[in-house]
Order: C-alpha cells, then structure tokens, then sequence
C-alpha cells in the first residue's frame, strides 16, 4: 500500500471509530487481527482474531461512550502508521479530563493486523 491508501484506510477507521460502527471497523480488519487495548490487567488487555477484536472494540467503545473524541498528528514508517488521539472523559459528577494517546497500526494486504493502543491518564 502506499501513504494515500493508507491514510484513507485510516481515515474510514476513524470515521467508524467515531461512529461506534463495530461492522465498519471489523470490515477493515484481517482476519488474524489483533487488538491491544490501552485499558485492562496486562496492562491493557489483548484481543486475538476477528470474533475476540470485536469484543474489544465494542467494549471499549462502550467505555469512552459520550466523551468528545478528536484526532492528532499521523506518521508512516513501512507497514506501519502512528497516531495520536484524545478525547474528554466526563465523569459522573459532570468533571472533564482529557485523555491523549497514540495508536500504532500494521497494514498487511490492505487491511489492519494491529492496533495498538497507548494513553496518558492522570493519577
């Protein structure tokens, strides 16, 4: 693939991302995907070929439900694409904290293997 396919692949990532759009996220996926979430015991939690990717994706999308989510800087290096996010978390008390982070993706065959993803939380 090169950097336009690329970023076009990314670009209808994000748009499912932000629209909860599980079918549309899996429909850009290989099936030996693999999704390494930025929450959960490992730390994170590792999802593993389509069926587990999808419970991934659906509960995490579920968690950051109803925070504002925007997008950042995206660097190419191979097979492989870098890029920062954030969105604002709003508490029960109606309290915003923003979240940042970066998300490492792996095309192969015109489609994503991995997502990787990194945040920064306050403690």
């Amino acid at each position: 693939m090169n950097e336009q396919e690329k970023r076009e692949l990314l670009a209808k990532f994000s748009k499912a991302w932000g629209q909860a759009d599980v079918d549309g996220l899996m429909a850009l996926m290989t099936d030996d995907c693999v999704y390494k979430a930025s929450v959960g015991p490992e730390p994170g939690t590792t999802y593993s070929g389509k069926d587990e990717v999808r419970r991934g994706f659906a509960e995490i999308l579920e968690y950051e439900s109803g925070g504002e989510q925007r997008g950042g800087r995206l660097w190419f290096s191979g097979d492989y694409a870098f890029a920062e996010w954030s969105y604002d978390e709003v508490a029960d008390d109606g309290s915003i904290t923003d979240i940042q982070g970066i998300d490492i993706f792996h095309f192969v065959d015109g489609k994503l293997a991995l997502k990787d993803a990194f945040r920064k939380t306050k403690m």
